[in-house]
């Protein structure tokens, strides 16, 4: 395994590291516990988690993947051998609120909600999963993406975010969390961030946690210099695309997609018009052309995919999830691989001819 410092700190996280979305849905808890026993084996030993999970959020679901890994840590005395990121997810069910707010009362209360679940005293890396208090383009949310406007709407977003850090940082005082991060923002948002902890002697933001692959490109720019001059790590989100990097879903048709898969029509509960771009036929194509170039170089797509992002100095860590365990020992085995020059040279090509597949 290879490791890279989170941000400024100094703690050093491993470049691949363990998604756990999927656990309390599509994976059960033995599944779990075997996923985790192996990557730290390996070497992983980042997990990241949220308090929504597992995937799809839902009321019934939310909590569960953090109680698997506490119980995990309960059984297995090995919370010291993993650096552990959880996330703030502002959704109506996890705090009552029609219109879920990211503030220091909720902050608070969702602390201590997840510490009690992971069985742990402190949490190494706690992120805000999304902003709540302006317009966000992730998810989807590019199609329609119109920003907030004004001084006055600057203001309130400002205010905030000092408030969300000065709650950041008497969670940090009392040892509660030692690290924060951000997911799904950006640069604007990243750098405002980082200002104003320096200007108020705050807690600095260590990391950003955007999607981020070969049919995802967009944050190679703004984002990138951002984490790069500001010493901000970018973890990778979905490095195969919610597994279309895979091949798995060409030829397929919504609904009629693989079991236990991520756009399978189990999992498909909140919505499929946000994930439909992703496997139609900009997207269908790009896919083709990328599973070709992996067969030209007899490489595995998947590992040809995730080692794609570490070839990128700003991308601290790549975030993988499996549901199966051959799965994740080829995904966590991508960390091996390296791709030639050549092979570099025509993923290149072919992102010039889908620069924007979804």
């Amino acid at each position: 395994m290879k490791y890279k410092n989170l941000g400024s700190t100094d703690l050093k996280i491993s470049k691949i590291c363990l998604g756990t979305m999927t656990w309390g849905l599509q994976n059960n808890e033995s599944e779990a516990f075997e996923q985790m026993d192996y990557a730290l084996t390996q070497g992983v030993n980042f997990f990241d988690t949220a308090e929504m999970y597992a995937i799809p959020p839902t009321a019934e679901t939310y909590g569960k993947t953090e109680i698997i890994i506490g119980n995990w840590f309960a059984k297995t005395g090995k919370r010291q051998d993993v650096i552990l990121a959880t996330k703030f997810s502002p959704l109506p069910w996890a705090r009552g609120e029609n219109i879920p707010t990211t503030n220091k009362k909720n902050i608070l209360v969702a602390v201590e909600n997840s510490l009690k679940r992971l069985k742990t005293d402190y949490i190494d890396l706690y992120q805000l999963h999304w902003p709540t208090n302006r317009s966000n383009y992730h998810f989807a949310g590019w199609w329609d993406f119109e920003p907030s406007y004004g001084i006055e709407a600057k203001k309130k977003i400002i205010d905030n975010k000092l408030e969300i850090l000065e709650t950041f940082q008497g969670l940090i005082k009392a040892g509660k969390i030692r690290h924060v991060g951000l997911s799904d923002d950006s640069a604007w948002g990243i750098k405002q961030y980082v200002d104003l902890a320096e200007s108020h002697n705050l807690p600095k933001i260590a990391s950003i946690q955007n999607e981020y692959n070969l049919l995802r490109r967009r944050d190679e720019y703004d984002i990138a210099e951002t984490c790069a001059l500001e010493d901000v790590s970018y973890l990778a989100w979905s490095p195969l695309a919610m597994g279309v990097l895979s091949g798995k879903y060409l030829g397929k048709k919504f609904p009629n997609f693989p079991n236990k898969t991520r756009f399978s029509k189990e999992v498909m509960a909140d919505g499929w018009d946000r994930y439909q771009t992703r496997v139609e036929l900009n997207s269908e194509n790009a896919a083709k052309k990328y599973l070709e170039i992996a067969k030209k170089y007899n490489l595995d797509p998947c590992q040809m995919a995730i080692a794609f992002t570490l070839t990128k100095k700003w991308v601290a860590s790549s975030i993988i999830g499996a549901t199966s365990m051959d799965q994740l020992k080829a995904d966590i085995s991508a960390i091996d691989v390296i791709l030639s020059k050549e092979c570099l040279e025509e993923i290149q090509q072919a992102y010039k001819q889908y620069p924007v597949p979804f």
